[in-house]
């Protein structure tokens, strides 16, 4: 059931947003249209007053009260955001119930609960309505910020999550915020990266995505580019380099797939031997067990992030396969090479903003009837409809479903299966 709060529906009021964890192409859109539709609200006359507060880098900002208001002239400005990459407000990755990690960076003090500290800050500042604008995580600690809300202060603050995630890995949303630009970005990324391949001889490129534990960007990232790919024009068949043999995709690679890289190792050295280059596309998770593993029986420390995340920066799975990989298809140079962060800070593309704009709309008539939740198309329910999804039912890890049809007709038409 929904988590019912006070209606505002009739009244002023104060409404909060906040963006957190990584960047992702939505963050900024989503303010846009969140203000828009409240504006909608107002100027129909189904509120009687309205002010927007922003904390600044997320959970950070609500903890410490570093904040501003909108003034009202720039309300419709605000459009204009849906352009834009990043966070206009900046992120921080915070764990309200992790206290030990927010006392050590001082957000508050020793004793103190951080859903206190973020639960008293919203009564203080006299907000009605608090929009979190994040991935699973930022959503998952909305739900203990919008449960201790409603035990400890009588459910005074609604609370309505916003998913992004380029990773596309929250149940039960159908469609997390960004992924599609991201991927979309990436394949555009790959779009220049391929000409390397024409820089050596028996060149290897591995492409790094993100995505810790879903193989979905890597996936929809592969079929992006591969659409690209398509649309150019390699009719002087007689320049090696200038066709789909050197400029395809040749293993794709995701952490819902078991890797034998010796079997790929063999297989790609027949492709390097045959078009004089190999093009691997590989999730920035795939192989993180066995490599953790292998860490952990030489007795290394596995370093790991506030939320309890492998670290994957500092254990570098591309380095590993970058190793491994090369000797076995005989690479004379081998590039690896991150489209992460130039994919996560784009500004979202015309599908995200119709995505985000129908969420908003919807987190709004939410909000208004006093209904917290996460918005998304919640999958779990007939015809997928956009609603306040409890936050109870709110989880990251959703792996991608590898027996999705354009994934294995992909994988047939790139040889590997």
């Amino acid at each position: 059931m929904p988590v019912q709060g006070t209606p505002v529906k009739g009244q002023n009021v104060n409404v909060a947003m906040m963006t957190s964890g990584g960047l992702a192409p939505c963050l900024s859109s989503s303010i846009a249209q969140l203000v828009e539709y409240w504006v909608k609200a107002y100027r129909a006359g189904e509120i009687t007053g309205l002010s927007f507060r922003f904390y600044i880098s997320g959970y950070k900002g609500l903890m410490t009260g570093d904040s501003f208001i909108l003034d009202e002239a720039d309300w419709d400005k605000c459009k204009s955001l849906n352009k834009l990459g990043g966070s206009p407000i900046g992120n921080s990755r915070v764990k309200l119930t992790n206290a030990a990690d927010c006392i050590k960076r001082g957000y508050c003090k020793e004793g103190e609960s951080p859903l206190e500290v973020a639960s008293r800050q919203l009564i203080k500042d006299e907000i009605h309505v608090i929009h979190t604008i994040g991935g699973d995580d930022t959503n998952t600690q909305a739900a203990f910020l919008s449960d201790y809300l409603l035990e400890k202060h009588q459910g005074k603050v609604i609370v309505i999550g916003m998913p992004k995630t380029i990773d596309n890995d929250v149940y039960p949303v159908k469609q997390s915020f960004g992924a599609q630009t991201a991927a979309e970005q990436g394949a555009l990324y790959f779009g220049n990266i391929v000409n390397e391949a024409t820089a050596n001889p028996r060149m290897l490129i591995l492409h790094e995505v993100m995505g810790r534990d879903s193989g979905y960007l890597t996936a929809a990232t592969s079929l992006e580019y591969r659409k690209l790919l398509a649309t150019q024009n390699f009719e002087v068949a007689a320049f090696p380099y200038n066709g789909t043999a050197a400029r395809d995709i040749h293993a794709i690679w995701i952490p819902e797939v078991k890797l034998d890289l010796v079997a790929e190792g063999a297989r790609l050295k027949t492709i390097m031997d045959k078009v004089g280059c190999v093009n691997v596309f590989f999730g920035e998770g795939t192989g993180v067990k066995e490599i953790v593993a292998d860490m952990e029986a030489r007795g290394e420390e596995v370093p790991r992030d506030a939320f309890g995340h492998v670290t994957l920066a500092k254990i570098n799975p591309g380095a590993y396969f970058s190793q491994h990989l090369a000797k076995a298809v005989g690479a004379e140079k081998t590039l690896v090479q991150k489209s992460g962060y130039f994919a996560r800070a784009a500004a979202a593309n015309a599908f995200d903003i119709e995505l985000i704009g129908k969420c908003a709309e919807e987190g709004v008539k939410s909000a208004l009837e006093g209904i917290s939740g996460c918005m998304g198309e919640d999958e779990d329910k007939e015809g997928t409809p956009i609603r306040a999804i409890e936050f109870n039912r709110i989880k990251g890890h959703k792996p991608f479903d590898v027996n999705t049809a354009w994934f294995q007709q992909m994988l047939k038409e790139i040889g590997q299966c």
